[in-house]
């Protein structure tokens, strides 16, 4: 039997409607915090072994893998900050070697992601740039930040041009059009001896127009670039030390700037396909093009994000009419 933490080499569910993924819950995942009377906060996310049960779900090369890890660690810390229930998404569609980049988390901290490349299209990148950056894998096109809360209220969305080299300078682009927040993001994402680890810091300014304690704005603003200037000194290799309590890494940052921690987030591995879902959708199409998705008499779907295939019996399947 295959790892639980690893596609399978036959996916096969005709009498299941849940595929065998991973139960796997770190239960720290995000620590929000604060800096007592500053005008900052902040969430450290670490994936753990999350990271490693959503990415090697797909066979990509290392540098999309890590490009999907920044993503993943990104919209966690970012779907930690909603007050509702419902779920917060980042999509990236480009002309690039990789035209979609997906991630999306709920408020209860199930996380799911994944890229899609173009095979050729990479490996020709990759032979002229061993180590392309985000803006060579993704190419011109959009960045989409998404929060839904249910069927019943409207979904808001910010969409802006990709900007930047990194995801990390992506993102403040975002932030400083859309949502007009200082911000400073960390991004981190590397396959390490314990396999692939993703984690990222997220600092955003907290207006204070009529003063923060007894800090008038230029003191606020002495305050804001401090803490950035203490986060930029925080290194790919410490967010992603395992053995390096997130605890013990924020008061090494902001221990004299009167840090206070909030209370930490679970994350989760969060894809939600099922039988029942994927059957739902095939029941929306009509017969003829049941009929041209079949092989064999079986049809089989494959969810994009566990990449595990759902195969459904033609012959018992019913399309729409007409």
């Amino acid at each position: 039997m295959s790892s639980p933490t690893e596609p399978s080499a036959t996916p096969d569910f005709l009498n299941h409607d849940r595929p065998p993924v991973p139960d796997l819950v770190v239960p720290r995942g995000v620590q929000p915090f604060h800096l007592h009377d500053r005008p900052v906060r902040g969430r450290l996310v670490r994936l753990g072994p999350l990271a490693d049960a959503l990415l090697t779900r797909h066979d990509s090369h290392p540098t999309v893998t890590a490009l999907a890890g920044q993503a993943l660690a990104l919209t966690a810390g970012l779907a930690a900050a909603l007050k509702f229930r419902g779920s917060f998404s980042l999509q990236a569609k480009g002309d690039g070697p990789v035209p979609m980049l997906l991630a999306d988390c709920t408020d209860a901290g199930a996380l799911r992601g994944y890229a899609r490349a173009n095979d050729e299209r990479l490996a020709a990148l990759l032979a002229g740039a061993p180590a392309p950056d985000a803006a060579a894998l993704l190419g011109q096109g959009y960045l989409a930040f998404t929060c839904d809360q249910g069927p019943e209220m409207d979904r808001y969305q910010g969409i802006v041009a990709i900007e930047g080299t990194t995801l990390t300078e992506m993102t403040g682009t975002y932030f400083r059009t859309s949502e007009q927040i200082a911000t400073h993001v960390h991004l981190a994402c590397a396959r390490t001896e314990a396999g692939w680890r993703a984690a990222a810091l997220i600092l955003e300014r907290v207006a204070g127009e009529g003063g923060i304690g007894e800090m008038d704005r230029d003191a606020q603003d002495d305050a804001w670039r401090t803490a950035v200037a203490l986060a930029a000194t925080l290194t790919d290799a410490e967010l992603l030390d395992d053995a390096l309590p997130g605890e013990r890494l924020l008061h090494r940052l902001f221990a004299l700037e009167g840090l206070a921690l909030d209370r930490a987030r679970a994350l989760s591995y969060g894809c939600r396909c099922s039988r029942a879902k994927l059957s739902g959708v095939l029941a929306g199409f009509g017969e003829e093009d049941l009929d041209h998705m079949a092989e064999d008499g079986t049809i089989t779907m494959t969810c994009e994000f566990c990449n595990i295939g759902f195969r459904f019996d033609r012959a018992e399947l019913r399309g729409t009419e007409g």
